[in-house]
């Protein structure tokens, strides 16, 4: 056995669901558990069990699972990149703890925010609160020995419009590293309503006719975009399985010079931890500089092996780790929106994001977005509902002709390898010179 680690993971959790003005569901969840490794030459043996106590013979079972799975097939030794034991600095502050407030004024607030979302046109509602508080452990075979409590706040609402057959959805949703004071942080009355005037807004917009474009992203397609288009591909397991368009390109121009491409961990985003699923502290990653590679994310393993810093192992629950982003975002540049709206002259914005495609490896994407705006001459003119971005990722970046200084954040849950874990992205509005825009099928 060359190397163990243990991850003891204890948690509460409440989810509240307001379905068209009607509870449809009050959950809480209370668990405890712990995932087990073992490195054993060039082979892991995991082990996640519910009794967190029972780690000892856990370990023994990793122990033997590796050495079996190393008998019948050998693999290279894996050399781990060290690091330090991490120092528990700039914590988020926590103002008012989500179990200290009762669960019927938290059943009363859904409530009124959904009756924020009740204007002419608006034919169904849906509201979701959750909240989790976890204390996560951790310890190796290295001595390092360390825990953290973090806690998890958000609520999300989308209201459906529907006229002659046709449906359309407005949805807000905000989530954080923070207690209960979110409400007070974010207006969700106010956001209600924004949803539900989105969606009776859309019901009279128009589809785009397809074609290449110059374009406008909003922070949170652009968001999307550098999340899903460019943080999985520099995400280094995908490297290493030759599943990036990134792989063998460090230290190469790769995006505009005005680009520059954040990961950051220890920001108090949604995707927020102090140290990650293998005891490394967090820290900013920078991923592209002045338009130039600079560097993949890590676990420790990959660090041995392409070069670089361990940060980015992470896990849903007691899974096993796995290689992902945290809060990724697009640096400020200096550009003002109305500046850039002047400078696109004619094209299009595009707003908001309802998911798409991405395949790294080849780098090509289509993201839906929630909404567009045909823009004539500087000025925001005609709504676009069905509105679609799609492309080559290098391509893009490339032709990023502007970068707002406006950044901000969204939050979500990104799933890879079965699993979903909290993250945030985001960037300034940015402006790009040719883009396919197409309608969202």
């Amino acid at each position: 056995m060359d190397f163990y680690d243990t991850r003891v993971i204890k948690s509460v959790s409440t989810a509240i669901i307001l379905d068209n003005g009607e509870i449809k569901e009050v959950s809480n969840n209370f668990s405890s558990g712990a995932a087990v490794r073992v490195l054993s030459g060039g082979t892991w043996g995991f082990v996640s069990l519910d009794n967190p106590d029972d780690t000892e013979s856990a370990i023994r079972s990793a122990k033997r699972l590796a050495e079996s799975a190393h008998n019948k097939s050998p693999r290279t030794p894996v050399t781990l990149a060290p690091i330090d034991k991490p120092k528990l600095q700039n914590l988020p502050e926590i103002r008012e703890k989500p179990g200290d407030i009762p669960v019927e004024d938290k059943v009363n607030l859904l409530f009124e925010i959904e009756k924020n979302t009740r204007i002419d046109g608006i034919k169904s509602t849906s509201v979701v609160y959750s909240e989790s508080e976890a204390t996560i452990s951790y310890s190796n075979s290295e001595g390092l020995d360390c825990e953290y409590d973090i806690t998890r706040v958000g609520f999300a609402v989308s209201a459906v419009a529907h006229s002659g057959g046709a449906y359309q959805v407005g949805r807000e949703s905000r989530f954080g590293v923070m207690g209960y004071e979110i409400f007070k942080k974010h207006d969700a009355f106010e956001l209600a309503r924004k949803a539900a005037k989105t969606a009776v807004e859309l019901l009279s917009a128009s589809a785009p006719k397809a074609g290449t474009y110059p374009v406008i992203l909003d922070q949170e397609l652009a968001g999307v975009f550098i999340h899903e288009a460019v943080g999985h591909a520099v995400e280094a397991d995908h490297v290493i399985e030759g599943n990036s368009i990134l792989s063998g390109r460090i230290g190469e121009q790769v995006a505009s010079p005005i680009i520059n491409v954040y990961d950051d961990p220890s920001y108090h985003g949604y995707g927020y931890y102090p140290f990650d699923a293998e005891g490394a502290e967090s820290a900013k990653t920078g991923v592209i500089e002045d338009g130039v590679l600079k560097s993949f994310l890590h676990s420790r393993e990959t660090a041995a092996r392409l070069g670089g810093k361990s940060r980015n192992s992470r896990a849903q629950g007691y899974s096993r780790p796995v290689i992902r982003m945290s809060n990724t975002f697009i640096g400020n540049g200096e550009m003002k929106f109305d500046e850039m709206l002047s400078e696109l002259k004619d094209g299009i914005y595009l707003k908001g994001s309802r998911g798409g495609q991405v395949n790294p490896g080849e780098g090509v994407f289509q993201f839906n977005a929630e909404r567009g705006f045909i823009v004539e001459n500087g000025e925001i003119i005609t709504p676009l509902r069905d509105v679609s971005l799609s492309g080559n990722t290098l391509e893009i970046l490339n032709n990023v002709k502007a970068v707002g200084n406006d950044l901000e954040m969204n939050s979500g849950r990104c799933g890879k390898a079965g699993q979903a874990v909290p993250v945030s992205d985001g960037s300034p509005h940015v402006l790009v010179v040719r883009a396919v825009v197409g309608g969202s099928g």
